[in-house]
């Protein structure tokens, strides 16, 4: 099993985890209605996709 000869310092382990920071999710605007929408998701106030007006997905089918 491979056992590291050297404890890491506490300096390259949180220059390594500065990579891990969280970020806020992307944000479209809506062109129907202009409320703020995430990319390739429909939007959750006119309930429009690319332009065209879509039915919600029912729960009954599961």
């Amino acid at each position: 099993m491979a056992v590291p000869k050297k404890k890491t310092s506490k300096a390259r382990r949180d220059k390594r985890r500065a990579q891990h920071g969280i970020e806020a999710p992307r944000v479209n605007v809506c062109p129907n209605c202009g409320q703020p929408t995430r990319p390739h998701h429909a939007c959750p106030t006119c309930k429009t996709y690319r332009g065209r007006d879509i039915e919600p997905l029912s729960s009954a089918g599961r």
